[in-house]
Order: C-alpha cells, then structure tokens, then sequence
C-alpha cells in the first residue's frame, strides 16, 4: 500500500515479519552493534533489506545504509530514501536525487493514539481541525494519522536542513477526499534551487491495520519535465 502514495520513480519494498536470513553489510556492521536488544537487531536487518530490494527495482546495484551519528540513515550517492517499521510491517523508499530532493515515509498501527501524546504534538488549530475531521469521517483514527505525518515531515525536514524538527514546529492540514495532507513549517525551512521551502504536501492511507504517510519532493527539473504546476510543493 505504501507504493500508492509514492510517485512511480520511487522504488518501495516492504516486509510484513522480519526476515530470518536477512544480514547486515559491512557499512551497517557498527550500527547494527549498537541496536539494543535482539528485536530491535532484526527491524534494523529487514529494514536494510528492504532498503536493498528497493535498489534493485529501482535499477541501482544493493549497497548497505549506514546510520549517521544521530541514527539517520546515510544513503549511498546518487539515492535518496526512507525506512520505516512498526508492528508487523517494515518498509524502505529509493529514489534518485536527480529525480527527488528528499523522499520520506512512515507507518503506524491504525489504533487510538493516547490522548496526552495526541495534546503533546498538536497545537491548538490542528487540534480544532482534527475534532472536525474525526466528526466528518470517524472511520478514522486521525491523531494517529497526524502523528505518522509529523514523523514523515521531520524525515523530509532533517536531511535537507541538518536541524531539529519538533512536533509543534509544523502545522498540518489534511484533506480526506484527496487522502493528501499539507504541513506549514512554522521555522524556517530548507532552501532548494533557490526558493525557500514554506510546507510540505503529502499522502495518506489507512488500511491493513495501518496508517501510513509518505513524501516526496521533487527536484525543479524533474517536476518540469513531469508538468507539475508546483514542483516544490508536488508529493506525488
């Protein structure tokens, strides 16, 4: 499902346990030491794993994906990318920079986020917006929605910026119809090809017991060649 909110030059793959024969190369080794705990060992291998298959669909030879002194993944030349987990599924994103600035996605189980950490990462607007969206469409746990897309916002915002994003430092809107949502960055947010980026555009989805988002920012010249009307704010 996390294929569908992506552009068709971002290559996806996905897991739904952890893979028994999946190993880390020698890049990710010192990473993979500091992992605490056997569970956490294996979401860092099958993440990596995905990360690798996600490559090689996208025509590009497998190579491995350190982590930076923060435990940002450090993607290859030339790649740009996301990896996710939550319980019972794991997921990578790759494209190429030529063709995308930042890509960035992320997954939930689609249940009710606790009330005080649904207050902790909202300020007031979205928090009205959220009362009337769960009013309008209730199928929908969307403070968990909104959780996974500041996740994906801040795995859009760090690569680009170097910085911190708080979860109160953008405020999202979200357009049911459209299943896409819209995060204003309330800090100053990356300079590309010259323009100051003010927001991020993205998509939802929920389904199979999840809730997904994913991001993807397209370079000016593959958003010209794709006739995007906003290639800085297109997500797919």
């Amino acid at each position: 499902m996390i294929e569908r909110l992506l552009p068709s030059a971002v290559a996806t793959a996905t897991a739904t346990a952890d893979l028994p024969d999946a190993g880390a190369l020698p890049e990710e080794a010192a990473a993979l030491s500091a992992a605490c705990g056997e569970p956490r060992r294996r979401e860092f291998l099958t993440t990596r794993t995905c990360a690798r298959a996600a490559m090689v669909s996208l025509g590009v030879p497998p190579a491995g994906v350190p982590s930076g002194p923060k435990g940002e993944p450090r993607w290859p030349d030339g790649l740009t990318g996301s990896m996710t987990h939550c319980d019972g599924f794991r997921a990578a994103a790759v494209s190429r920079t030529t063709d995308f600035h930042v890509v960035a996605i992320d997954a939930e189980r689609h249940v009710p986020l606790p009330a005080d950490v649904a207050r902790h990462i909202t300020v007031a607007a979205e928090r009205e917006h959220l009362a009337e969206l769960a009013r309008d469409h209730p199928g929908v746990h969307w403070e968990t929605v909104l959780f996974s897309a500041k996740e994906t916002v801040y795995k859009a915002f760090n690569p680009l910026t170097g910085r911190w994003l708080g979860f109160r430092d953008a405020r999202l809107s979200f357009d049911p119809a459209a299943s896409t949502f819209r995060a204003r960055l309330l800090r100053p947010g990356p300079v590309l090809d010259g323009v100051r980026i003010g927001e991020f555009a993205g998509r939802w989805a929920v389904g199979d017991g999840l809730a997904l988002t994913a991001i993807a920012l397209p370079t000016t010249a593959a958003a010209t060649a794709a006739g995007a009307d906003r290639p800085l704010l297109q997500a797919a």
